[in-house]
């Protein structure tokens, strides 16, 4: 049986991502943790864009804040900041396609040391061997940083930063940053390299639960949030 270790909550992770957003960014969010980022950019002059066609959307919606017609990837609803502006799909993934997007933000079912990720079909799980693939590969394509949000490990206990990917491909070579509840890691040419650990864990702790060979880093130290 595969060892668990209990790690940080999704909406910290989340948290834990959106310090690596910039001032005057401009960043897209995909499906999952990716969307809790944006309760994180309060102070900071970023302008979130949905490919449904919004720019400056804010924080997820709640209650008397919601309106079904301001959505993000997830469809959760979501607020409106100032300067906020509207656009049909064409328009959106031009800027996606453009490579207008400095941070792109994804979830992942695999990613391996390569920067390779796999995030639209589970051919391992019963009624997950089909899917969408939306507009994942041209965000990946368009992204000058593509990090991703997720838990370290499958259901099972299993890895999902893995040794090679076994899943169908979502792009190749473009991951930068990987952020989990156990670790943040950064891609680098020469693999993977362990940044960050959740407090109390150690690098062989989380390599027992990771695929891909994992390089410590000198400066190793605890997630900081």
């Amino acid at each position: 049986m595969p060892q668990k270790f209990q790690g940080l909550p999704r909406e910290m992770i989340a948290l834990r991502a959106s310090r690596e957003i910039k001032d005057g960014d401009y960043v897209n969010l995909g499906i999952g943790i990716p969307t809790l980022v944006s309760n994180w950019i309060e102070g900071k002059d970023v302008t979130l864009q949905s490919e449904i066609g919004m720019t400056k959307t804010g924080p997820l919606a709640f209650d008397d804040d919601v309106d079904q017609d301001l959505i993000n990837a997830s469809c959760q609803p979501v607020t409106e900041l100032p300067g906020i502006a509207y656009f049909d799909i064409f328009d959106s993934f031009g800027m996606i396609r453009g490579g207008y997007m400095d941070v792109i933000m994804m979830g992942a079912l695999q990613v391996n040391g390569r920067g390779d990720y796999a995030g639209w079909a589970n051919p391992a799980a019963r009624g997950m061997d089909i899917g969408n693939i939306g507009g994942s590969m041209d965000l990946c394509a368009g992204a000058t940083k593509l990090f991703i949000t997720m838990m370290h490990t499958d259901p099972d206990g299993g890895p999902k930063v893995v040794n090679e990917i076994t899943f169908p491909y979502t792009t190749k070579g473009k991951v930068n940053m990987i952020f989990t509840d156990l670790a943040v890691i950064e891609i680098t040419p020469e693999g993977p390299v362990l940044k960050e650990v959740f407090p109390g864990l150690t690098p062989e702790d989380i390599q027992s639960v990771t695929g891909a060979k994992l390089i410590i880093a000198p400066d190793l130290k605890e997630i900081e949030l």
